[in-house]
């Protein structure tokens, strides 16, 4: 005969019953915590690319802008050269320029120098070679006799533009027909000597407009 204890075994499956029925109840927890995670990865993706595209969009506006300082900075290069190159043809220029004002000066000097010596040149004599070297004048010449040859002294002395000649030789060339020759220097100035005695200082200097040998060869005179 069987006995069956039907107490303890409703029990046991009651028990058995209130086991496997917990894991139902802790599965609720876990999934709220999934949602949760899954949320905050999400946002994160969200932040961190709201955060690449404001990143990107600053780099690429510095891109631009580097791109147009490089343009600019081109632009004024190529604006300097320019200017420089015109600076370098206004020097080349203001060079000509003065050259052909220093020539222009040059060509006064002598002409003026002449025309003087020409006034004062008398009658019986006349010049042979006249140098200009630093504002000193050397004349070679003759004359048909020495008191001619002294009023040509004479009026370089008188003259405002000349200094005090200094009548160096005169020598008898030739007997028939009697010439004499003569040697004499002086000094030039652009400024009269009387402007200069009312003005105190000359305001300018005797300069010799002209280097070297002016190898002016006059067979004029005044006869």
């Amino acid at each position: 005969m069987i006995k069956i204890n039907l107490v303890r075994e409703g029990r046991a499956v009651r028990g058995a019953g209130a086991v496997t029925g917990a894991p139902a109840t802790a599965a609720a927890p876990t999934s709220a915590t999934n949602i949760l995670l899954a949320t905050g990865v999400i946002l994160g993706i969200v932040v961190a690319g709201g955060w690449w595209f404001l990143v990107n969009r600053k780099l690429n506006e510095r891109k631009e802008m580097v791109a147009q300082k490089q343009v600019e900075a081109q632009r004024l290069e190529q604006i300097i050269k320019d200017v420089e190159d015109y600076q370098k043809q206004k020097d080349s220029l203001q060079k000509r320029i003065d050259l052909i004002n220093q020539l222009k000066q040059n060509q006064k000097g002598p002409v003026r120098l002449m025309d003087r010596v020409s006034q004062d040149l008398p009658d019986l004599v006349w010049l042979d070679r006249m140098t200009v070297s630093g504002g000193l004048v050397t004349i070679d010449g003759r004359g048909l006799n020495p008191n001619a040859i002294a009023n040509f002294v004479e009026n370089i002395k008188n003259d405002p533009m000349f200094e005090e000649p200094d009548l160096s030789s005169v020598l008898q060339i030739s007997a028939v027909p009697l010439v004499y020759g003569y040697t004499m220097n002086f000094h030039f100035s652009y400024v009269p000597k009387t402007e200069v005695g009312e003005g105190g200082a000359a305001t300018g200097t005797a300069a010799g407009t002209t280097t070297g040998t002016t190898g002016t060869s006059s067979t004029a005179g005044k006869r």
